[in-house]
């Protein structure tokens, strides 16, 4: 509890102080250096961890608001906080926290030229990463947006580092998720073509994280969707599934993407289907996909499959004489019918509802023959 008490004093001094403790740098303000260890640039938490705030531990938390503390006020103002109760000291911590940090973190990469600052990289990357945790919040991310903060972010997309570029691509995939708000304006500031500018990068992480965040950003949007036909993501995503030597996951966040914008236009029947499902190259490589060992990325291209076929613009045609369909999925039932494991049957109960949509679709148009 001792502990406890010591940090939370750290951190309402630190917040307390924040307003006098910043600096100009290149006509923005940003914070002091905290001086961070040598290591890994990208220490940025996986997607799956359950982080406080972005520290690893108390003593990271104790190291971070220490090393951007002035001593000499750290010393009078916790004077101050150590005559307030744990309680109060915990509130407190906590409300400050919440409505500042997002200010520091901002103002920690807001600077007009990154390459050119005297702060570190790392400095920079930390500054992101609290950003990462931070916006997961969907108030969060709209108080973001508020402050400026996507302009800086979409700015610095540009940044000849790798790693922050991937950071940045990181930070602004979970401030879109479900939060039309912040896509509005990200789509506004020009995000979405750098973003698949990005995914032509030699970097595996910064293409992953490219890919990750334009989902996020046009997915339940329409307007993110259309801007995404218009850039010509039908050929972004056939190219790389066109390509075997990329990572696994960016197939699969590609067949993902594709079954979710094609699920979109039917959910939005009065919106005019688009040529982006009528690209040949892009039909042929999703049905290629099949021919991979991995289950989750057949049940993938069958999940895109299926609502593709549901489209009423469909050329089913394309499927049967230029992907060979119907002789994919006959291949694809001997493979799943060899394996003994429940996964198989499920991806063989969706390669059944593929099945029955390609045949229902056929079926049509050779009545509309006769």
């Amino acid at each position: 509890m001792g502990r406890l008490i010591i940090i939370a004093v750290l951190m309402v001094v630190l917040i307390a102080n924040f307003a006098t403790s910043e600096v100009a740098v290149d006509g923005a303000v940003v914070v002091g250096s905290s001086n961070p260890k040598e290591g890994d640039k990208l220490a940025m938490v996986q997607e799956e961890e359950d982080m406080d705030g972005g520290f690893s531990s108390l003593d990271g938390m104790l190291q971070w608001a220490i090393g951007h503390s002035d001593p000499g006020v750290l010393k009078e103002r916790s004077e101050v906080a150590q005559r307030m109760s744990p309680e109060e000291l915990n509130k407190c911590q906590t409300e400050l926290k919440a409505k500042n940090a997002l200010r520091c973190a901002v103002d920690a990469i807001a600077v007009n030229d990154l390459d050119n600052s005297s702060l570190p990289l790392e400095h920079h990357l930390r500054a992101l990463e609290e950003l990462l945790v931070l916006v997961e919040h969907i108030d969060n991310a709209i108080d973001l947006q508020k402050l400026g903060g996507f302009s800086v972010l979409i700015r610095i997309l540009n940044h000849s580092e790798p790693d922050i570029r991937t950071a940045v691509a990181w930070v602004l995939g979970k401030a879109n998720q479900n939060n039309p708000i912040v896509q509005k304006q990200v789509l506004e500031l020009g995000a979405l073509k750098m973003l698949m500018k990005m995914m032509k990068s030699d970097t595996t992480e910064e293409a992953v994280k490219a890919l990750f965040s334009i989902s996020a950003l046009i997915r339940n949007n329409v307007n993110g969707q259309n801007l995404f036909y218009q850039e010509a993501g039908d050929t972004m995503l056939q190219e790389v599934l066109s390509n075997s030597n990329l990572d696994i996951r960016l197939h699969k966040k590609s067949l993902f993407l594709i079954a979710d914008l094609a699920e979109s236009q039917l959910e939005n029947e009065n919106t005019a289907e688009v040529s982006f499902f009528s690209n040949r190259l892009l039909l042929k490589a999703i049905v290629d996909s099949m021919a991979s060992r991995d289950l989750d990325l057949k049940e993938k291209a069958l999940y895109a499959i299926k609502n593709i076929l549901l489209l009423r613009s469909t050329e089913v045609q394309l499927f049967r004489d230029f992907c060979k369909l119907n002789e994919v999925l006959e291949r694809t039932r001997q493979q799943l019918n060899d394996l003994r494991e429940e996964y198989a049957m499920d991806v063989e109960s969706l390669r059944k509802e593929a099945n029955l949509a390609f045949l229902q679709k056929l079926n049509k148009v050779t009545e509309a023959a006769l």
